[in-house]
């Protein structure tokens, strides 16, 4: 079995059980690393000697982050286990990365003002959507027409870490922009369609249950690029959601424009929407919830302590 065909058959495993595309670029970067580390060995030679001394080397001389010694790990599990179909035990002997412990980055209600004001398009769209609904830069990229709900001020997060789904927040003071945004999109996608293109990337084999729904209008990206690019799965040319680099850079140079020395990341806006929701009494479980976070414990480096509970949420955008 030449490695080639060992990398084939872990993206085959990887699409039969619905990975996305970004965790399987993950794993095949990682399972080539793990053969290059033993000089090109095969996986089906090599055991728990092998991984215990690749994941060791990342902690100590590569001195990687405790998730990424923990992808690696999870990457080369899969592979043994759905590939080369061989158990492990738990490595025992594995040097563990030491995970920090670090308070989130907030911004102040006054720092997030003067940032939007510094942003300017879809840039600040995509800013006031993160910070007023608290999700996830990526769960804002890949949102679709019919997840807004315009008339329950609610937004459905589709496969959200953890492959789950969540209702989030739709700040009303979002409204008239994210309409004019749309129609500015749907324009866009008629004159995809009048060209021959208009195709947008549908989930799992809903292509081939729901024929003709990838040119549809409510499957179409809230957010797509000005450019077509290939999938690289199907091969086909569709207009993808905006590169997930490119907001992060315009919040970076937003942040030096008016001197923030903190350090501004898109997960930034993400923990001040749940920080300031505490601030305005609003409950614990409720934000968890909004956060989409699976243990209560993970919503708590927010606050220690929160006595006070709230109905009918309201955004802090809108406040």
């Amino acid at each position: 079995m030449q490695t080639s065909s060992l990398i084939d058959q872990l993206r085959s495993a990887l699409r039969i059980r619905h990975y996305s595309i970004r965790t399987e670029q993950a794993y095949v970067q990682w399972v080539k690393r793990y053969i290059f580390f033993h000089h090109k060995t095969h996986p089906k030679e090599m055991g728990e000697p092998e991984i215990t001394a690749f994941l060791s080397h990342l902690a100590l001389d590569r001195r990687v982050a405790t998730s990424t010694q923990n992808q690696a790990l999870s990457a080369i599990l899969f592979l043994y286990k759905h590939v080369l179909h061989h158990e492990l035990d738990w490595l025992h002997d594995v040097v563990r990365a030491k995970r920090p412990s670090r308070l989130p980055t907030v911004l102040s209600r006054e720092q997030v003002r003067c940032l939007f004001a510094e942003l300017k398009g879809t840039n600040q769209l995509i800013g006031r959507l993160l910070y007023g609904s608290g999700m996830r830069l990526i769960e804002c990229l890949r949102l679709r027409v019919k997840d807004i709900d315009f008339d329950y001020l609610q937004i459905t997060i589709r496969e959200g870490k953890g492959g789950k789904d969540r209702v989030s927040l739709l700040p009303e003071r979002l409204i008239p922009s994210l309409t004019r945004h749309l129609a500015r999109v749907r324009r866009l996608h008629n004159r995809d369609l009048d060209q021959g293109f208009g195709s947008v990337y549908l989930p799992f084999a809903l292509t081939r249950k729901y024929p003709g729904a990838d040119t549809e209008w409510g499957w179409q990206y809230v957010f797509p690029s000005e450019k077509f690019s290939t999938d690289p799965v199907s091969g086909r040319v569709r207009r993808h959601h905006v590169h997930e680099a490119n907001f992060p850079r315009a919040l970076k140079q937003a942040a030096r424009h008016i001197g923030l020395n903190k350090p501004v990341s898109s997960h930034a806006l993400r923990h001040s929407f749940a920080t300031h929701l505490l601030e305005d009494g609003y409950d614990i479980r409720t934000i968890q919830e909004l956060l989409g976070h699976k243990d209560v414990k993970t919503t708590m480096i927010y606050t220690h302590v929160i006595k006070r509970g709230g109905r009918g949420v309201r955004s802090p955008l809108d406040n």
